[in-house]
């Protein structure tokens, strides 16, 4: 079986075409859009039809089931990243949109500590750091 399929497999979720592709469109591209996994998809033909709606319930089930990750930076459309649970954060260039991988920060998941949450436990901290990045940069954006 292959990596995707035993990784669908031993989260409970049946072992379907239409997961296996997304994942895989979203290992090849990490960081993407719902409509560019779309795109991904239509030019390689190899899932068939699979509607908006679909690709959706697709999402839904991947990140529920934490095989994938969502990122929602402020002023751009939900992107999605294979699940590493390294902890990682991102940064953000301000001019292209361009998301880069971070290291956790201090040591070991959650990395940073809020101080007293009565009631909770903190397992993962989530930041991104915004800024420009040297292209962007150089071109004065």
């Amino acid at each position: 079986m292959d990596e995707f399929g035993t990784r669908l497999r031993d989260k409970g979720l049946r072992n379907t075409p239409q997961r296996r592709a997304v994942l895989a469109a979203v290992a090849r591209t990490p960081h993407v859009t719902a409509a560019e996994i779309a795109t991904v998809l239509d030019a390689d033909g190899a899932v068939g039809a699979l509607s908006r709606q679909g690709l959706y319930n697709v999402l839904d089930d991947l990140v529920g089931a934490r095989l994938l990750r969502p990122l929602e930076p402020a002023g751009s459309p939900a992107r999605f990243e294979l699940e590493t649970h390294d902890n990682h954060h991102h940064l953000v260039c301000r001019g292209c949109g361009r998301i880069q991988d971070v290291p956790c920060a201090i040591g070991a998941a959650p990395c940073l500590e809020p101080g007293p949450v009565p009631g909770f436990r903190v397992d993962q901290a989530e930041v991104t750091w915004w800024g420009m990045c040297a292209g962007c940069e150089a071109k004065g954006a």
